[in-house]
């Protein structure tokens, strides 16, 4: 088990993981190795990871959600599904070869991340029709997908999320705002599960979930200051990472 001067750098990278995925979603590519780094169990970076997340998703939520970024109506729907879906992600991984699956991921990101830097008009006009069969048709399907995947892999659930949401006509600053929410209710099942292993290192979790918290606090007000175009920029960073850390880290 490490000491506190862990905190040393495990409190500032957990306060860069929560600004990133309060942009732009992959929060995780930074604290699941610095967990990973600190000595921790597969298992216990596992559940740790899922305490601090949902300080930072929580936080970022609130933020997005307070200044009307959040197309609730639509979101509430999505979140039973993608619980669903993280469930039998979570039951999958015994079935399904993790390494295989993650270099699928891995190419269909950098796909994804091509098809948003090409067309330059992608996720900066907000273009949503509302609730309609087209909508419905491409969300649902898709949150339990991604709570899915969520479920039994995780790096880049957010960067996914908000993929779908620009998809529906979202700008990147909405498609944000949706992600998180969507995002911090399968974090927060997922807490629920991995609470009751008692694998979690609560003298961690708690501080950097509160560095994690105040970065996303930031990164959250940042995004909607500054725009899609401030996202976009940040989303292209994230989809390589993901991708690096899908093809290279095993």
């Amino acid at each position: 088990m490490p000491g506190p001067e862990v905190l040393l750098y495990g409190l500032p990278l957990a306060f860069l993981a929560g600004f990133i995925d309060a942009v732009a979603g992959g929060g995780g590519t930074i604290t699941l190795p610095t967990l990973f780094f600190m000595g921790l169990s597969p298992a216990q970076v596992v559940a740790t990871n899922k305490l601090l997340a949902i300080f930072g998703s929580g936080s970022a939520t609130y933020q997005f959600w307070r200044k009307g970024n959040v197309e609730r109506a639509l979101v509430l729907r999505l979140i039973p599904l993608a619980l669903a879906g993280a469930a039998l992600g979570a039951y999958l991984v015994h079935f399904v070869d993790p390494d295989s699956f993650r270099t699928l991921v891995g190419v269909v990101i950098l796909l994804v991340g091509a098809l948003v830097l090409v067309n330059k008009r992608f996720g900066t006009e907000d273009r949503y029709p509302g609730l309609t069969a087209r909508t419905l048709a491409l969300t649902l399907p898709g949150a339990f997908v991604i709570g899915m995947y969520d479920g039994f892999l995780g790096p880049g659930t957010g960067t996914f999320a908000m993929f779908m949401f620009a998809l529906a006509g979202f700008n990147l600053v909405k498609s944000g705002g949706n992600a998180r929410t969507l995002n911090f209710a399968t974090n927060l099942g997922a807490f629920l599960f991995f609470l009751i292993g008692g694998q979690m290192v609560w003298w961690l979790g708690l501080p950097m979930g509160a560095a994690n918290a105040l970065g996303a606090t930031l990164g959250a007000r940042m995004a909607m200051l500054r725009g899609s175009g401030f996202v976009k920029a940040v989303y292209a960073v994230i989809v390589l990472l993901v991708a690096m850390r899908l093809f290279f880290v095993r």
